[in-house]
């Protein structure tokens, strides 16, 4: 029996699998979804080519799945039901505090007949950012909120800097409601670097996002 592994590309789901490893669960793939609509990451904003080079650099075979915000739960049913045949007793989620989002996934967990696996649940946020970095994971911050965080962080690393400016900032340290999000380009779950060689920043709805032009493995 093997475990999967919700996977959006940062460094909380990133996290949640590498402790689940750690814990002794087998993640036999990593799963991805994507908006219909943009091309990118649902929720998250990193642009799925990423994704799959993400996959490519773990080594963790990637199921990405494209859906709407109207027809996500559908979707994502899906998703995990082409994969329990192969016998998969439960998923990983990187989620920290928000009682809503820990509930959907118990909920449609349950209703799959797996169980719902939360690493990072009650954590402190800080320790969970100090922890990332000091396991030697890379990250760099692929998006954020136009209104809480200035545009010269993005497409800079996840480090001890930013750590000090989100608590200027007065926000949540991890992004846990979606202030800023990451994508993790290397660590000790990965087997190759992901180098991102060309980009821009771009806003939409009044956030900022690292548009990628060139990337490569190395």
């Amino acid at each position: 029996m093997s475990y999967i592994s919700s996977w959006s590309g940062g460094k909380d789901s990133c996290l949640a699998a590498y402790l689940a490893l750690g814990q002794g669960y087998n993640i036999s793939h990593l799963v991805n979804f994507i908006s219909q609509e943009f091309g990118r990451v649902s929720f998250h904003g990193t642009e799925a080519g990423l994704i799959q080079l993400q996959g490519q650099a773990v080594g963790i075979p990637l199921l990405q799945k494209q859906t709407t915000r109207e027809d996500y739960e559908q979707g994502f049913k899906e998703a995990v039901r082409s994969l329990t045949p192969r016998g998969i007793k439960g998923m990983v989620f990187g989620d920290i505090y928000l009682d809503e989002h820990r509930e959907w996934v118990e909920r449609v967990c349950g209703e799959l007949g797996i169980a719902a696996i939360e690493p990072l649940w009650g954590k402190d946020t800080e320790k969970i950012f100090t922890d990332f970095i000091d396991a030697g994971f890379e990250a760099v911050i692929i998006s954020a909120s136009g209104e809480l965080i200035d545009r010269r962080w993005v497409g800079q690393r996840l480090d001890r800097n930013f750590l000090s400016y989100l608590k200027t900032r007065n926000v949540d340290l991890c992004g846990e409601k979606g202030e800023y999000h990451t994508l993790v380009v290397n660590g000790p779950l990965f087997k190759r670097k992901i180098e991102i060689v060309e980009s821009k920043i771009i806003n939409r709805d009044n956030r900022w996002l690292l548009d990628t032009v060139k990337y490569r493995l190395r």
